[in-house]
């Protein structure tokens, strides 16, 4: 790296791989999230959407796909490269959206989210975006890629009724194809070409850390939740809809009632956040957001018929929903292993897309042969059994994570400097990858002497070059 690059700042080159890849993402989930505030109107009019389990699958599809091909589309980027990976990808959405575009029926509509969700590309953006970035600011980036998640989900449920009015659902699907198009040109002509593409312990799962992931049974709590999360989302979204235009508010103007929703809980959850942050009082935070969602929930279950009664029922789940998506991911990186955060976020991540899956068509299922009731019910025991989990988890410690570049050692040199590391002031634990040249640190929230860190790895640096003289 040129000494003229600050260590502090991101470079120009970062900054730009950094929004480049967000808005991949972004553009990608965009064209998944769309269609869920005005697909039971449209299926309505489908041959088979009568059928609320096959509207539920489709709904889903793209779920069951996206975890099984998630991590295998990462580990394919390690072999082959990343951006071919990306582009194939993005080659896949833009064919499943193409299908679900020009479908006649639920089936082909079905085939195409299944398509759709076969081009999972995020493990392979998020190991671009590791090649892409140097260790110190790779948090910023990764970060930055997740919050286009929420963004594009909120900006999805305000646009989609305007634009299901303008082009309709198959012309909504054939815009997320396009996107897909022009983000193959971003990939291309916006991203720069990694110089040296390697495996990142952070951001990639490895198969020699599958055992240990699964085995933590904090982990199966923050993924069992991941997964309810996102069932239970996904099946109300067969409900809300309908419940909002049968209470007298057409389906056009239903993003009079998300566009405040989601810009007051969002507003609503900073205090939240900074409060369980500051104080150390995450575990407590976390299950009083869980116990909000299940109450939103049940609140969607006694307000049907009113639309004030509906709304402030999703103003209270949103502002649960959107507590627990910004606290799930923090969560994981404080409790994974230190040389185990990307096979644990990959785990957590395909978790997430298979409750997307299994939310909508077992609700789907259950509003076809047992009414709304019984979907309320499935979502509420899914919650319920969350919100056990959590009151039985560990409290997470009060750490944050750290990265500082290494340069490459032996497996000896990289044991001596990680016990080295581990032994200063607020370390909790410290990982040396010397074929990565990366060390990675869990410290102490305050107490943190930074400073000893840097002057140990300095000292390390000086005396590898000594050698190599």
């Amino acid at each position: 790296m040129s000494a003229s690059i600050s260590p502090e700042k991101m470079s120009q080159s970062e900054l730009r791989a950094t929004a480049g890849l967000a808005s991949v993402y972004g553009l990608r989930m965009f064209g998944l999230f769309i269609i869920l505030p005005v697909f039971a109107f449209y299926a309505e009019h489908l041959p088979g959407g009568n059928n609320y389990a096959l509207v539920g699958i489709a709904l889903g599809a793209y779920g069951l796909t996206q975890a099984i091909l998630q991590i295998p589309m990462g580990w394919l980027s390690d072999r082959i490269g990343r951006k071919p990976v990306i582009y194939f990808g993005l080659i896949l959405f833009a064919i499943g959206s193409l299908v679900a575009a020009m479908a006649t029926d639920i089936y082909w509509v079905i085939f195409g989210r299944i398509i759709q969700g076969a081009g999972a590309i995020s493990a392979a953006i998020m190991a671009l975006a590791a090649d892409l970035t140097r260790e110190e600011h790779r948090t910023k980036a990764m970060a930055t890629i997740g919050m286009t998640i929420g963004t594009v989900f909120a900006l999805s449920l305000i646009v989609a009724p305007a634009l299901n009015q303008w082009i309709g659902v198959p012309g909504i699907f054939a815009m997320t194809g396009l996107l897909a198009l022009a983000a193959i040109f971003i990939v291309k002509n916006v991203i720069p070409d990694p110089q040296i593409s390697r495996f990142h312990s952070d951001t990639e799962a490895s198969t020699e850390s599958f055992g240990s992931v699964l085995r933590n049974t904090q982990l199966l709590r923050l993924n069992y939740g991941i997964f309810a999360l996102h069932a239970t989302l996904m099946a109300l979204w067969l409900i809300v809809p309908l419940t909002l235009r049968e209470a007298g508010k057409p389906a056009e103007d239903h993003w009079q009632i998300y566009l405040p929703v989601l810009f007051f809980s969002m507003l609503l959850i900073i205090p939240a956040i900074i409060y369980g942050e500051k104080k150390a009082k995450l575990k407590q935070v976390f299950i009083a957001a869980i116990a909000l969602l299940l109450c939103g929930q049940i609140a969607l279950a006694l307000t049907v018929g009113s639309i004030w009664g509906t709304t402030l029922a999703l103003l209270i789940f949103f502002v649960a929903f959107n507590l627990l998506e910004a606290s799930l991911p923090s969560l994981i990186s404080k409790i994974a292993p230190v040389g185990a955060k990307g096979t644990a976020i990959g785990v957590y991540s395909s978790t997430q897309f298979l409750g997307a899956f299994v939310g909508a068509a077992i609700g789907g299922y259950l509003m076809e042969h047992h009414g709304s009731l019984a979907l309320y019910l499935f979502c509420s025991g899914l919650l319920a059994i969350w919100l056990t989990f959590a009151c039985t988890m560990k409290a997470p410690a009060a750490v944050r994570s750290k990265m500082y570049h290494v340069d490459e050692i032996d497996i000896e040199k990289s044991q001596r400097l990680s016990l080295q590391l581990a032994a200063l002031p607020g370390v909790r634990e410290a990982l040396v990858l010397g074929d990565e040249r990366v060390a990675f640190l869990k410290v102490d929230m305050n107490g943190f002497d930074e400073e000893g860190v840097n002057k140990l790895l300095e000292v390390r640096e000086e005396e590898a070059n000594g050698i190599s003289q």
